[in-house]
């Protein structure tokens, strides 16, 4: 019977203190949260808010689109959709153009509260914008770009 190969506590701990990945994860799930308890009042998560963003453009934008600005599969924006278009905050229309396609538009009620959403927005980001002042964000944020 062999004795199974094991990774000994040093190299977890290298790897607590230096895995990019980790890193960026509990990141990005503390701005979640700080978005999220923002957003909240308005009945938003980060999520959807990014995905309403996401949508705001002068012509419906196509699923694959998104789901690519985003880093989505498509099956997993379609499905993070849903609780959007049940608060008819979004549709989902047949592009004129290839009928085989779907659009996704923001409705009136949509764009209002994506306009109310926004200085929410604004005065979180303002407040970690704050919070990491003097470290590099406009770099960190070129640099984040890079890994997509």
């Amino acid at each position: 019977m062999s004795k199974a190969a094991g990774i000994s506590f040093e190299t977890t701990l290298f790897v607590r203190d230096t895995c990019l990945c980790l890193h960026l994860q509990r990141a990005a799930r503390a701005l979640a949260r700080r978005f999220d308890d923002a957003l909240r009042p308005l009945g938003l998560t980060s999520g959807q808010y990014s995905m309403m963003m996401a949508l705001n453009r002068p012509e419906p934008p196509g699923i694959g689109s998104v789901a690519s600005l985003l880093s989505m599969d498509r099956t997993t924006l379609t499905a993070a959709l849903k609780p959007l278009q049940r608060r008819d905050l979004v549709t989902v229309v047949v592009d004129a153009a290839d009928r085989r396609g779907r659009r996704l538009r923001l409705t009136s009620a949509g764009r209002a509260l994506l306009a109310r959403a926004f200085p929410v927005w604004r005065r979180t980001h303002a407040e970690i914008d704050r919070l990491l002042a003097g470290n590099g964000m406009d770099r960190l944020r070129r640099d984040l770009q890079t890994l997509r």
